[in-house]
């Protein structure tokens, strides 16, 4: 054992620790990974199958209908905040790349407001939404696989 510690360069130790650092802060992830890595990859869906999820799970289609209301408040957020930085950067300094980077700032900035809001306005803290969108997953692998 400590054979094989000395005989690891020292960049492969340090990566070794911030790989075992940051996987366990990112473990929630390892519900999604027999969904992601897959030998085929499930097909896309569409609006209605995710409607049909909806209305035939009474307890994580409600979850997964709010969630993704959530997501509209978050691409809105976006927008404006995009769109307001980029022309009072364009206003005040008539510079086309700090236009471009205020409008990737903005919308990065936006987005999070607008999911703080959706946190609130929807009240998602009261709701798992993982565990709704896992279920969606499962409920879409087991219907394209046939098991439904």
């Amino acid at each position: 054992m400590a054979e094989e510690d000395s005989s690891k360069s020292f960049l492969m130790k340090h990566w070794e620790g911030y790989k075992d650092f940051w996987g366990d802060r990112f473990s929630f992830l390892d519900n999604y990974s027999r969904f992601i890595k897959r030998d085929k990859p499930l097909p896309s869906w569409s609006e209605a199958d995710v409607e049909e999820f909806i209305f035939s799970h009474p307890l994580h289609g409600p979850t997964l209908k709010t969630a993704r209301e959530a997501a509209k408040f978050g691409a809105v957020g976006g927008l404006i905040g995009a769109v307001s930085t980029a022309g009072v950067t364009w206003k005040y300094s008539r510079s086309l790349h700090g236009t471009a980077l205020s409008f990737g700032a903005g919308a990065v900035f936006g987005w999070t407001f607008g999911q703080e809001v959706a946190n609130h306005w929807l009240q998602l803290y009261r709701m798992d939404t993982m565990a709704s969108q896992v279920k969606f997953m499962e409920w879409w692998q087991n219907k394209v696989e046939g098991q439904s």
